[in-house]
């Protein structure tokens, strides 16, 4: 018997989940997701908040294509000069503050957090990282270390040693940053604990403090980060810069990229004592830098990000239910927490059997994801959105 490509997908690709959603995907086209049967899903979750010009973008393709035709890989990341990433370098030095002035280009978001840890420990001469309750900053050994949720992590140890953590947007927690201290990780607006955003200074205040003790201060914005908050950058909203700066999903326009980003200065203790101290063959692939170059050109050349926050109240105006407690986030990085974790999954469930992609979030499991592209129209959000306040209306 002939086995499908569904049957091939559980027998020999590995799945995280025991029960993934597995949609069997045709094609993807804007903000939809099209299936072997061809039914159209609106996406309302954009790749977990990576799609941000939706899918297949046509100057993403062409940037694509115009690279392929030159050249493929060529040689480990640093060694030679090649155009695309560095005209996508200067482009972020030219949005970035002088002190995020140079960029390490990474194959995800994951290996930016490890580059940014390595380069504090190394630009301070200590060891001890501070990082939040409930963060999350990826999945690897070191970006494990400073996940702030022990049950995700605890099968995994030991990990790396001198890791503690503090409650985000809790300024009093902030005495525990000291002259031992390496480095402060945040993430600008926390993810997975459920799109908490900084209230009253509190970036701000984080900065101080580490100013004081002589800490640097990591900012992580592989997700809020490329105009998903409506500025370019998440941190412009709380009038205060980081010395190491994170991104990465956004970015990529469909392709997979991070990029940790420091003054010149700290980049170049990268060079000796030890000489390479940070190496990957893949980052800055030059054809994934074409594509990260075209988003970021587009971004900055549209009214997308503006119009995130327009489309921000639209969702929170469309959305006014008894069914939803809360609608956390900001801009197109929305969370609606829902009055408990059935109804949650009980609406992510409806929803795609009806054409509309949800999805959760890690840590606090009341709370379904919406994150669409950024070039989502009011008229596709309406339509969403309808399809969400119709089904609460059934199950509440």
């Amino acid at each position: 018997m002939r086995r499908t490509i569904r049957d091939i997908f559980f027998a020999h690709q590995a799945q995280t989940s025991a029960q993934p959603i597995g949609l069997e995907v045709k094609k993807a086209r804007g903000s939809y997701i099209i299936d072997k049967d061809n039914k159209k899903y609106l996406d309302f979750v954009a790749g977990v908040s990576a799609c941000t010009l939706g899918h297949s973008h046509p100057k993403v393709i062409r940037a694509v294509r115009r690279q392929m035709k030159k050249y493929l890989h060529v040689m480990v990341y640093g060694e030679f000069v090649q155009d695309e990433p560095v005209q996508l370098v200067k482009l972020l030095a030219d949005q970035l503050p002088e002190k995020l002035s140079c960029t390490y280009l990474t194959n995800s978001g994951t290996e930016g957090i490890e580059g940014a840890l390595k380069l504090a420990k190394r630009a301070t001469g200590r060891h001890r990282i501070i990082s939040a309750n409930n963060a999350y900053h990826g999945n690897t050994q070191g970006a494990m270390s400073v996940m702030g949720h022990e049950e995700r992590k605890r099968v995994y140890r030991p990990l790396i040693p001198g890791t503690s953590y503090i409650q985000f947007n809790d300024v009093g927690d902030l005495e525990q940053i000291n002259e031992q201290t390496a480095a402060v990780i945040l993430e600008t607006i926390q993810g997975g604990a459920g799109f908490i955003v900084p209230t009253n200074n509190y970036m701000k205040a984080v900065r101080e403090r580490c100013d004081k003790v002589g800490a640097l201060l990591i900012l992580d914005e592989i997700q809020p980060g490329m105009g998903r908050t409506g500025k370019l950058f998440a941190f412009e909203h709380y009038d205060m810069i980081p010395d190491i700066f994170v991104t990465g999903k956004g970015l990529g326009g469909g392709f997979p990229v991070g990029a940790f980003c420091a003054s010149k200065e700290l980049m170049n203790l990268l060079q000796d004592k030890p000489i390479l101290g940070h190496i990957t063959t893949f980052g800055g692939h030059p054809v994934i830098a074409a594509a990260c170059h075209a988003t970021l050109k587009t971004l900055l050349q549209s009214n997308l990000i503006a119009e995130t926050l327009e489309k921000e109240q639209y969702i929170r105006e469309q959305l006014q239910h008894r069914g939803i407690k809360e609608i956390r986030g900001k801009g197109l990085m929305l969370a609606l927490i829902l009055p408990t974790t059935e109804l949650a999954q009980q609406l992510v469930k409806i929803t795609l059997e009806r054409g509309l992609l949800l999805f959760f979030l890690l840590f606090e499991k009341r709370a379904v994801r919406v994150t669409p592209p950024l070039t989502i129209s009011k008229k596709e959000l309406k339509k969403g959105c309808d399809i969400i306040v119709n089904i609460l209306d059934e199950i509440c």
